[in-house]
């Protein structure tokens, strides 16, 4: 551990990988830390991106290593290992792993979020083939077609609102009988009339072949089971940060997301944060660029301070 780098990334998906390629760029002595074989954190698993500006339905697999393939032109170093807690002292901070410690004066953390899975079966299988996360990322491939929403808070109510711009028809299912989103949300819902809301009920399975065409719903109160035709379903019962190793280190928010604004900056002098693991409005593979590209400048200025 006699090597002190300028930063520790801690994480690469697209935050962790833009800020990569911009210490490269500053001439920073720097080393990524990934816990995945594979860069590119959620991306990986996208099977169509359409709103990466230039690139418009890029495979996700593909964007991620072009990122990747970005940052090792460069001369970025990455290492595969676990990270388990961060340790501060003299102005340094320790980066302790699984196989090892990595001393830098800043610490980067970009390592993302996790979408809440429902569990039905069918969820895994049909993942990138009609089941999505994220309505804004994907809601234009079904155009004219029937989705399905599941979820009852602010982010599944807005999805349910955004797709029903787009298809034919929108379901919203959620297990209890009133939302729990914001009163203004709801008004803009009901007064849609492509939306209908399927009260008290849960998707025990999802369907299809190639790729989704029906989910099974189930009433929790009547017991009533019936098969609904979709194209499409968006899963929005919530988002996990990827911050329990961080609990202790850095201040987070009541939901567990790291508090920095857009210069990363966190409540530690030289630990940063960006991408999907901070407090933000917009979870987007361009959002999560863009915070490491800031997080850069910020971690630059410290340096220099």
């Amino acid at each position: 551990m006699s090597e002190v780098y300028d930063l520790v990334i801690i994480g690469s998906g697209p935050a962790g990988l833009a800020a990569a390629i911009y210490a490269e760029r500053a001439k920073l002595k720097a080393v990524t830390i990934e816990k995945n074989v594979m860069s590119g954190g959620q991306v990986v698993n996208t099977y169509e991106v359409d709103n990466y500006p230039g690139l418009p339905g890029m495979n996700g697999f593909d964007l991620a290593m072009k990122f990747r393939e970005h940052a090792q032109q460069l001369g970025a170093g990455f290492q595969e290992d676990t990270v388990q807690t961060i340790l501060s002292k003299d102005g340094l901070h320790q980066v302790v792993c699984e196989n090892g410690t990595y001393e830098g004066k800043t610490v980067l953390i970009a390592t993302g979020a996790t979408h809440r899975k429902l569990g039905a079966p069918g969820e895994e299988q049909f993942s990138g083939m009609g089941v999505s996360y994220c309505a804004t990322c994907d809601g234009a491939f079904f155009r004219n077609k029937v989705t399905a929403v599941i979820g009852g808070g602010d982010v599944a109510v807005e999805d349910a609102i955004f797709l029903a711009r787009l298809c034919k028809k929108v379901y919203l299912i959620h297990r209890r009988d009133e939302l729990r989103a914001a009163k203004s949300l709801q008004e803009k819902l009901f007064a849609m009339e492509n939306v209908e809301v399927l009260w008290d009920s849960v998707v025990e399975e999802i369907k299809g072949e190639n790729n989704v065409n029906s989910i099974s719903v189930k009433n929790v109160k009547t017991k009533e089971q019936k098969d609904v035709s979709v194209d499409g379903v968006f899963v929005a019962v919530g988002i996990l940060p990827n911050s329990d190793e961080f609990k202790g280190v850095v201040e987070l928010d009541p939901q567990g997301y790291i508090k920095a604004g857009e210069e990363g900056i966190t409540s530690v002098p030289g630990i940063f944060a960006a991408g999907d693991v901070r407090t933000k409005a917009l979870r987007q593979i361009v959002t999560a660029v863009s915070d490491g590209a800031n997080a850069i400048t910020s971690i630059e200025k410290y340096l220099n301070h």
